[in-house]
């Protein structure tokens, strides 16, 4: 994913490269301190995010991102909290007050690559799967997982299990975060605890479904979701 900085501040650079640089797929194209540069930047080559700061010289945030006919996905990264309405009403994917934390950070980055994917998907076929990446983060580690190798998620006390055709990864945070970084077509809340990868689903007997090896019950709030699905 390529990235432009736009902050007048040289520490706010130093800390998104940090944290970009702890996710392989962020390839930084340029920094820039001012949006006047940024325009000049974006006349002549073409990125898929820009970390915004609002209170800039010459050329304010939302100003700038107002002069833009196509303008990339946006993460405003501010210490202003009382512009995020504006923010949402021009299509702002996230709001980050500073300071904030990786943690915080990889949330925005991933529903980020979740709009991506959803965008970028053509109707499905039977037997067709979906790509695209997310974060994921398991104690001191940030694993990179094909959302397309999801089985399910199940929630777990403070933490929800991520269970993929190869492996199962423990992130801190409840399921319904974690659905809400995903495409939301694909994924589907079955049960208070359980959510699961539609394409996967191999079979579903009365209140069960069969992903894998493993049974999936099937909660009775969330049967009308699964009869959806049938229809």
């Amino acid at each position: 994913m390529r990235y432009l900085i736009i902050d007048d501040e040289h520490i706010a650079h130093k800390i998104i490269m940090e944290y970009c640089e702890m996710l392989p797929s962020m390839d930084l194209q340029k920094n820039c301190y001012n949006a006047l540069e940024a325009l000049e930047y974006l006349n002549k080559h073409e990125v898929d995010l820009i970390f915004l700061d609002l209170n800039m010289p010459k050329l304010k945030g939302f100003e700038f991102l107002k002069t833009l006919a196509s303008p990339p996905k946006v993460i405003v990264t501010t210490a202003y909290s009382e512009y995020a309405m504006e923010g949402y009403e021009l299509n702002v994917i996230d709001y980050l007050l500073k300071p904030f934390s990786f943690e915080r950070f990889l949330k925005a980055v991933n529903k980020v690559i979740g709009i991506s994917v959803t965008n970028k998907q053509s109707p499905l076929k039977e037997g067709d799967t979906t790509g695209g990446q997310i974060f994921l983060r398991q104690n001191s580690s940030h694993i990179q997982v094909d959302i397309k190798t999801i089985l399910y998620l199940e929630a777990s006390a403070n933490y929800t299990k991520v269970v993929t055709t190869t492996d199962t990864i423990t992130v801190r945070g409840k399921i319904s975060d974690m659905l809400a970084s995903l495409p939301e077509n694909e994924f589907l809340q079955v049960h208070k605890s359980f959510a699961i990868a539609t394409t996967h689903i191999q079979s579903i007997e009365g209140n069960r479904i069969h992903i894998g090896s493993d049974t999936i019950p099937i909660g009775k709030l969330y049967k009308a979701n699964v009869n959806r699905l049938l229809k």
